[in-house]
C-alpha cells in the first residue's frame, strides 16, 4: 500500500522545502546555523502542516547529527531519559550533538520538561521542539530561557500553488496520472495554509477518479469532496483551527449565537478548555479592547475559573464569558496602535530617548543633562503639562486613534482636553 501523498512528499533537503523563507531563506536565522553546522537548542511554534517536523529532519541530516525523536503524546520521563543515554553513548570526539527532537512539547508535564534541562545546559542534547501552541504558556521558563523560538508561519497561496507542482510533477504515483488543474481557490482556501491537509486532498481526489480516468481538480469538485468526506482530509485532528478559528471570527462578528455554537463543538470535541480560555483573553484584548475593557478581566477570570473547577462545569465560565464577548461593543484601537508601533520601531531603529526623560542616579549624568527640565505631571493642573515624550524625529507621530465607541469616545474627549495640539 502506498504511503500518504504527504509523506511521499516530505522534503530531504532545504532545496525541496517549501515556505518560511524568513528563516530558511539566504541569509535567515536557520539557514545560517544550518550552513555553519552549528545548531543551538530551539522550539519552532506555528500551525499545523507548516514544515516543522519536516524543518528538523532536514537540519539533522545537514549536520551529521544523531537524530532522536520523541512525541510528547507518548512519552513519558523514562523515554526522556533513556534517549538522552543513547544520545551520550552516540556521542564521539569530533561528532555534532546528537539532536533531540520533541513534537508537541506543549503536552509535556513540567516534570518532563525538567527532565530536559540537565542535557540540553550540558549540551549532551540539541533540543529542536515544535509545538502549536504559545511556548510562554507550555514551556516551563528554565527550558525557555534555554531555547530560542523561531514562529513558523501559514503557507501562502503562493506556497501552496508551488506545493502543488511539486507533487504533480515529482510524485511517483501523481506524475503518471493524467491531472488537469482547473482552480484552485477551493483547494486552497480549504487547506488553510496547511501544506499537508493540501496534500490530502490531492491524494483524496486524484484517488476518486479511475486511474486511467482524467482527474479534474476545480472548485465545485473539491467543494464536493469534502462535503461527502468531512474528515478525509483532517487525519490529525486539525479541524480545531478550523474552529477556532470560526469561533473567534463569530466573536468579533457580534453573533453569540454562532460563537455559542463553536464553542459547543469544541466542548463536545474534547478540546483543551484552556486552549479555548487562552482565546478569549485574545480575544478580549484584540477584537473588543478599550471599547469595554473588563472583556479582559472577565475573559483573565475565567481562564483562572476553569483551571480552579476542572472540566466538565468549566464549560459553564467558559459560555458565559463567550456570551458576554460577542455581545459586548467592539474596538480595535489598541491592537492596531502596537502594531503600528513595532512597525515604526522596525523602521526607525533605537532613536535616543529625549534627555528631560532619562534617569539620572550620578552626578555625571546630572551634569550631562540627564533628566534635566522634566516637569512633573502632579505639579500641575488636572496632574498634566504639556510636554514631549516621544523621540524628537517622532515627537508629532499619532500611533492610538480612539475610535466610534462611547467607551473610548469618553478617552478621546479627555485626551483632546489636555493635548490642545493632538487630535484624538
Amino acid at each position: 500500500m502506498a504511503k500518504p501523498l504527504a509523506e511521499r512528499m516530505r522534503p530531504l533537503s532545504l532545496n525541496d522545502y517549501v515556505g518560511q523563507q524568513h528563516l530558511v531563506g539566504d541569509g535567515c536565522a536557520l539557514r545560517r546555523m544550518i550552513d555553519n553546522k552549528h545548531i543551538s537548542s530551539f522550539i519552532m511554534w506555528g500551525p499545523p502542516g507548516v514544515g516543522k517536523t519536516t524543518l528538523a529532519q532536514i537540519i539533522a541530516s545537514s549536520t551529521g547529527s544523531a537524530f532522536f525523536t520523541l512525541s510528547a503524546v507518548t512519552g513519558g520521563v523514562k523515554d526522556v531519559r533513556d534517549i538522552i543515554e543513547k544520545a551520550q553513548r552516540s556521542t564521539f570526539f569530533d561528532s555534532p550533538t546528537p539532536i533531540l527532537f520533541i513534537d508537541e512539547i506543549h503536552r509535556f508535564s513540567k516534570s518532563q520538561q525538567d527532565s530536559l534541562l540537565s542535557a540540553v545546559e550540558k549540551g549532551i542534547v540539541t533540543l529542536i521542539g515544535a509545538t502549536t501552541e504559545n511556548p510562554s504558556f507550555e514551556v516551563i521558563t528554565p527550558l525557555l530561557s534555554r531555547c530560542q523560538v523561531y514562529v513558523l508561519k501559514s503557507l501562502t497561496n503562493e506556497d501552496l500553488a508551488q506545493l502543488l507542482d511539486k507533487a504533480l510533477t515529482q510524485d511517483s504515483i501523481l506524475k503518471q496520472r493524467k491531472i488537469v488543474v482547473e482552480e484552485t481557490d477551493a483547494l486552497f482556501q480549504y487547506s488553510g495554509g496547511d501544506g499537508r491537509k493540501l496534500l490530502n486532498i490531492v491524494d483524496m481526489i486524484a484517488s476518486s477518479f479511475g486511474e486511467s480516468d482524467i482527474a479534474i481538480i476545480n472548485n465545485k469538485i473539491v467543494t464536493t469532496q469534502l462535503q461527502q468526506n468531512p474528515v478525509a482530509y483532517d487525519k490529525n485532528g486539525e479541524m480545531h483551527y478550523d474552529i477556532i478559528s470560526a469561533f473567534i471570527k463569530s466573536i468579533r462578528g457580534s453573533d453569540p449565537d454562532a460563537a455559542i455554537y463553536w464553542l459547543g463543538r469544541m466542548v463536545s470535541g474534547g478540546e483543551d478548555p484552556k486552549f479555548i480560555a487562552r482565546r478569549l483573553i485574545i480575544s478580549a484584548a484584540e477584537d473588543i479592547g478599550l471599547a469595554n475593557p473588563n472583556a479582559l478581566l472577565l475573559a483573565n477570570a475565567t481562564f483562572e475559573a476553569v483551571e480552579k473547577i476542572g472540566w466538565p462545569e468549566g464549560r459553564i465560565p467558559l459560555a458565559e464569558t463567550t456570551i458576554y464577548l460577542a455581545c459586548s461593543p467592539k474596538s480595535n484601537s489598541a491592537y492596531m496602535a502596537i502594531n503600528q508601533s513595532l512597525q515604526m520601531v522596525e523602521q526607525t531603529g533605537n532613536l535616543p530617548v529625549p534627555l528631560h526623560l532619562r534617569n539620572a542616579p550620578t552626578k555625571l549624568m546630572k551634569d550631562l543633562g540627564y533628566g534635566a527640565d522634566y516637569k512633573y505631571s502632579h505639579d500641575y493642573p488636572n496632574h498634566f503639562v504639556d510636554q514631549q515624550y516621544l523621540p524628537d524625529k517622532l515627537k508629532d507621530t499619532r500611533l492610538w486613534h480612539g475610535q466610534d465607541n462611547p467607551a473610548e469616545q469618553k478617552l478621546r474627549d479627555r485626551m483632546n482636553s489636555l493635548w490642545k495640539n493632538k487630535k484624538f
